[in-house]
């Protein structure tokens, strides 16, 4: 089953992405292969399991927001909510945001291939993670309605799959119907 389909480091050559060189040098270091979904849970810090602690990242959400920082996509800003301040990071770059808005409404209607083997796989990541973080239908909700019909269809359909079969004929993307595997579980 794609939830048991263990993940083996092809290449430890560095990303340039600091939580990525860090997520390959933990799977370097595991003694045995681990699943998608335990990797899942281990660099998000969803698992407190006592033995594989080593590889859980740390701080994972506020170093992306930082990362996206220094980009200038987001910005840092202290909010009071009555007994304490909170950090947040609103957009500061909404040109960013609205292209990868656009290049998802376009990717299942202007250039939609009804089959995911043929899709560019960035842009089935990308629909991917988008469901898995409950963010899909923001995505497609400043669409007619006709066309925000359409798209919620496709990509219900696209993703009612069954990662097993997919991952099966896939070519270089098991982990991505891995991964939907995990968060539909």
């Amino acid at each position: 089953s794609t939830l048991s389909f263990q993940v083996l480091l092809k290449s430890d050559a560095p990303t340039g992405d600091v939580l990525l060189d860090e997520t390959l040098r933990h799977i370097k270091a595991t003694e045995s292969a681990e699943t998608a979904q335990t990797w899942i849970e281990l660099l998000t810090g969803e698992t407190w399991n006592p033995f594989k602690l080593q590889y859980q990242l740390r701080n994972v959400r506020e170093r992306i927001a930082k990362a996206l920082v220094e980009k200038g996509i987001l910005t840092t800003e202290k909010q009071n909510f009555l007994l304490f301040d909170m950090t947040t990071h609103p957009i500061s770059n909404a040109t960013e945001k609205q292209r990868l808005v656009k290049k998802l409404q376009e990717s299942v209607l202007e250039r939609w291939v009804n089959d995911p083997h043929r899709m560019d796989r960035r842009t089935l990541a990308l629909l991917v993670l988008a469901h898995s973080s409950d963010v899909l239908e923001n995505v497609f909700a400043s669409l007619a309605d006709d066309k925000y019909n359409v798209a919620m269809n496709r990509t219900k359909e696209l993703l009612d799959m069954d990662p097993e079969v997919e991952a099966a004929k896939a070519r270089g993307t098991e982990m991505i119907w891995a991964v939907l595997a995990a968060f539909n579980k």
